[in-house]
């Protein structure tokens, strides 16, 4: 569901409750919702699943659990338990669905935490995920909110999940054209939201559905901050540009687009494939993380040898939120 209209649907439900122990919830909504137990604990709480985005059914859960557990990392949290959700055409026979869970098992188990159980339905289409819960202490549990001008914004996997896995339905790549975006996928962002937690972040997100640019713009307060990028710095998977260029742009692209009109300045220079793949919608994406500048060093130090991050942009002071693209 794209950004509008999800907010279209939030209009219509009563407003949440006010309760001192929830930190997080429908009235100040981010990547999970967090619920304080005493001084020292709180709870973090998601829930995500989807169609598949590979043909590999064990690595459609591992990139599925990946996926619902980047909510807990992005809070700042440490993920405990989870449950699974299944919807499934048995006429598929159970040895694929089989694969799927235990992918799903694999990911959680890396994560540290234990699958408990879950739900499941017989249905005209694969979907899978989790309903997942965490801990973070309420001291140092990070949002979306929080960046200052001056900070520096980095990006811890790079774009194209959504342009490659349209094009793999359509038949222009084979998933083992895309194992590098894969591997991406199913990777877990716990180095990164350790190493924003212990440099200092001041806000964090996950990069999925709304795209870079959705995401992005949720971190910025309605006013006294805007944010520029500069589209060299922007990592992409192997081949998005290419697809991109073919129209391999997924529906979800035009309705992030429409939701973000008169919040983006492009430079002029900037052509039309750069865009939509800044508005492509992430499955399994990175952490955008707000830091100050003289943290950066200690953000690196912080990952382990290899995991690549890339510093994409710089908020500043602006009246009104903006996101504006450099060349």
């Amino acid at each position: 569901m794209g950004p509008e209209d999800l907010r279209k649907v939030l209009r219509l439900l009563p407003p949440g409750e006010l309760r001192e122990e929830i930190l997080v919830g429908l009235d100040t909504p981010d990547d999970a919702a967090v619920y304080r137990l005493d001084g020292e604990r709180a709870l973090v709480h998601t829930l995500d699943f989807f169609t598949p985005i590979v043909d590999d059914p064990y690595r459609f859960g591992r990139i599925a659990a990946a996926n619902a557990l980047s909510d807990i990392y992005a809070m700042g949290g440490t993920p405990l338990s989870a449950m699974n959700i299944v919807c499934f055409p048995c006429s598929l026979g159970m040895d694929m669905l089989a694969e799927i869970l235990r992918g799903g098992h694999d990911a959680v188990h890396e994560a540290g935490a234990v699958v408990l159980g879950g739900h499941t339905v017989d249905d005209d289409e694969p979907k899978y995920g989790l309903a997942v819960t965490g801990m973070v202490h309420p001291g140092r549990m990070l949002t979306r909110k929080g960046a200052r001008p001056g900070d520096a914004l980095v990006l811890t996997k790079p774009l194209g999940t959504g342009i490659l896995a349209t094009a793999l339905k359509a038949g222009f790549l084979s998933e083992e054209e895309m194992e590098e975006t894969v591997e991406g996928m199913a990777a877990l962002n716990r180095e990164a939201s350790l190493a924003a937690l212990a440099a200092g972040a001041r806000a964090c997100t996950d990069v999925t559905g709304f795209g870079l640019l959705g995401h992005l713009f949720e971190m910025l307060p309605e006013q006294g901050l805007a944010c520029e990028i500069s589209i060299s710095s922007i990592p992409l998977y192997p081949r998005t540009q290419e697809m991109a260029a073919m129209g391999m742009i997924p529906a979800g692209a035009h309705r992030n687009r429409d939701f973000l009109a008169g919040r983006v300045e492009f430079d002029v220079s900037m052509g039309e494939v750069d865009r939509d793949i800044l508005y492509d919608p992430q499955t399994s994406g990175g952490l955008l993380v707000a830091l100050p500048p003289d943290k950066l060093e200690e953000f690196r130090a912080s990952l382990p040898e290899g995991q690549r991050w890339f510093r994409i942009g710089e908020f500043f002071a602006r009246s009104s939120p903006i996101i504006k693209i450099s060349a």
